[in-house]
């Protein structure tokens, strides 16, 4: 006799199985446009580097990637709302040394916890640090910046945003240098430099990606870098001159509010990777300092924590703190 019920309970199992696979992968991603938050104003270095791989991760990805910037408190303000953002794959950060590894141990209150409110994505690349001054300063080198700052008895350095490498490396560069500097931080870069190049402020740590077109114009002095960079070939590097804890690098890369599918999270690394290979965008982000480092999630975690713990002992040395 023909019994058909245990085929329709086999086949109502199956699909119930499924059911959850089919619920937590998305195969059509991405359907719409994708975000991704740069905690920074526009014409900042993260900005100019996310741009730079814009259209060809859109590409990619075959759909539109926008660019939202949103700064403040050193990256923290936009870092913040990418990690209340809804985990579907279609917000997105840019996220940095600063806004990640130095944030959690800066501020008591910090709108989002480095460590387990993102899912990492990978790398974009890393760039070294240049200490530039402002064209009114006879500052041909290092011995003579310091000099000249030391005779003034008094003077200011401009920071990206309190709590970012720029900020830290500011106050290290203070005290080593037994200067009396005051810290004066900026909502990003751009604004910086402008005050730097109008001369309301002295010296500033920042990339080469934004500061390289004026250091080349003349419009401020570059003394010397924390790794050698082929964008500014002839300025020196700390180490060279007698300073060599200063060779502290910056790497960007891309994270998702936690909880968006791992799937999605692969497919964008993989996007992701495929546009940092391409040759043009790879020149381009070389012509303004920055090495391409194609990755996988993993290491920009494991990097996260490593980094973490190797800022944090430097904030301890240096006593930077902010609510």
């Amino acid at each position: 006799m023909f019994r058909p019920a245990p085929l329709i309970s086999f086949v109502r199992a199956s699909i119930l199985a499924i059911l959850p696979i089919a619920a937590s992968a998305q195969p059509s991603w991405p359907e719409k446009p994708i975000t991704i938050i740069v905690p920074f104003p526009p014409g900042g270095g993260t900005d100019l580097v996310v741009r730079a791989l814009q259209p060809a991760l859109g590409s990619r990805l075959h759909q539109t990637v926008v660019i939202q910037n949103a700064g403040g408190a050193g990256g923290t303000v936009g870092s913040g709302q990418a990690a209340r953002a809804r985990p579907d794959g279609y917000t997105a950060l840019a996220v940095t040394t600063s806004t990640t590894a130095l944030s959690a141990h800066l501020y008591k209150n910090l709108p989002f916890d480095p460590a387990r409110d993102f899912e990492y994505v990978g790398f974009i690349g890393t760039s070294p640090y240049v200490l530039v001054a402002r064209p009114a300063l006879p500052a041909q080198d290092l011995a003579a910046l310091k000099q000249a700052l030391a005779a003034r008895g008094s003077g200011s350095y401009a920071s990206v945003g309190a709590g970012t490498v720029s900020h830290l490396l500011g106050e290290m560069f203070r005290k080593d240098a037994g200067l009396n500097l005051t810290h004066v931080p900026y909502r990003g870069a751009a604004p910086a430099y402008t005050d730097l190049i109008g001369g309301q402020v002295d010296i500033m740590f920042d990339n080469p990606v934004g500061l390289a077109p004026f250091v080349r114009a003349g419009k401020v002095t570059a003394v010397a870098t924390t790794g050698k960079t082929p964008i500014l070939p002839d300025v020196p590097t700390f180490a060279s001159l007698g300073m060599p804890a200063y060779t502290q690098t910056l790497w960007y890369g891309l994270a998702f509010p936690k909880g968006t599918p791992a799937d999605v999270v692969t497919r964008m690394n993989a996007a992701l990777n495929a546009a940092l290979r391409d040759a043009g965008v790879a020149a381009d982000l070389a012509a303004k300092g920055v090495d391409v480092r194609p990755d996988t999630p993993r290491a920009l975690s494991e990097t996260v924590v490593h980094d973490t713990a190797f800022w944090g002992k430097l904030i301890v040395s240096t006593g930077v703190r902010f609510d």
